[in-house]
């Protein structure tokens, strides 16, 4: 998941990076027989991303994820069973719903990199590192301004740039479920391991259904969702109105008491506005090195005329609310103590 930065910079005019180009009568037994692996191996492949053609001769071999407030590209490269593709990794929560994630995704190279003021890997840093794919959750990864290395630097170095679904605007206030899926899909078609994604994607999918079809009402829960103050005082500026937790809180039969609140991913509460708003559970979210569960207990007992009070309603997740592997997850666990009684 991004947090909300400041506007991206428009992108550079698109461009496309050239194929190979067709054989002819003069090309050498070496080039027809180099053609015919490509073609066996189901390289080269290309992709769109944001206005670009991404062609790739052959499976990256180092691969840099940047940190973007995210982990949803070093989690989609481990449930693929790509792991040992990266050579640094900036993501991680230290939170995950899924066994021993978390810890597989601090056992990852790290590169050896100081972040720069900005947050994420610096543009010499990066270059050092002689990656043939970077990864970054939006464009932002790529600005110069912020001392990255551009799209068109990685290119003059072999490596190409991906960045994730909704993230060309780094604006995720749009983002699905079928993000998720489509980020899966992609890395899929880089890395030759289609088939992989395609089964994730179906669990994923019939999981949800099932959990779906069996929480039908009228008027669906409300909720909030927000994360846990990191210093324990209540606060609700970094409150979710829009983006993919709206399709997780459908999935699981409920819906986004603040999701007119704002026209951003964020919305700024108040806590008058709070005090007023019926919120029949709450879903807090841990991203790291706070007590999920106590933040809610607090918001609780602090906000009694809530019927989540009365009813003691709340869930503490962390990635699988994020674009992801993993979104199935929190739309079963919201979904157990929105509609106990479904399960």
């Amino acid at each position: 998941m991004s947090m909300k930065r400041p506007a991206a910079a428009a992108l550079a005019a698109a461009f496309c990076l050239l194929a190979a180009a067709c054989g002819s009568s003069s090309g050498t037994a070496e080039d027809t027989a180099g053609k015919a692996v490509g073609q066996a191996s189901g390289y080269p492949v290309t992709l769109d991303n944001c206005g670009r053609k991404l062609t790739f001769e052959k499976a990256p071999e180092r691969v840099v994820v940047m940190n973007g407030a995210s982990v949803a590209e070093v989690s989609t490269l481990l449930a693929l069973g790509l792991e040992d593709k990266i050579v640094a990794n900036q993501q991680g929560y230290g939170r995950s719903e899924v066994p021993g994630r978390a810890d597989a995704i601090k056992k990852l190279p790290t590169g050896g990199i100081t972040l720069n003021g900005a947050g994420d890997i610096p543009r010499e840093a990066m270059l050092g590192l002689r990656p043939d794919l970077v990864l970054s959750v939006t464009s932002y990864g790529y600005e110069q301004k912020n001392g990255f290395a551009t799209r068109e630097q990685l290119q003059q170095v072999g490596a190409n740039s991906y960045i994730s679904p909704q993230g060309c605007d780094d604006d995720p206030s749009k983002m699905t479920v079928a993000d998720s899926y489509r980020l899966l899909r992609d890395m899929g078609k880089i890395f030759h391991v289609g088939d992989r994604a395609e089964k994730l994607i179906a669990a994923s999918e019939k999981k949800i259904a099932a959990v779906s079809g069996k929480t039908g009402t009228d008027q669906p829960p409300k909720v909030m969702v927000l994360f846990a103050s990191p210093t324990g005082k209540t606060d609700f500026s970094l409150v979710f109105a829009k983006g993919i937790v709206n399709d997780i809180l459908a999935g699981a039969g409920g819906v986004n008491a603040f999701e007119d609140s704002s026209e951003t991913l964020f919305a700024n509460v108040s806590k008058e506005k709070a005090a007023t708003t019926d919120v029949d559970a709450l879903v807090v979210i841990d991203a790291g090195g706070t007590d999920a569960a106590a933040y809610a207990k607090q918001l609780l007992k602090e906000f009694p005329q809530w019927p989540a009070a009365r009813t003691s309603t709340y869930v503490t997740l962390s990635d699988s609310m994020y674009l992801g592997p993993s979104n199935d997850l929190a739309v079963k666990k919201i979904a157990g103590v929105l509609h106990p009684d479904a399960g």
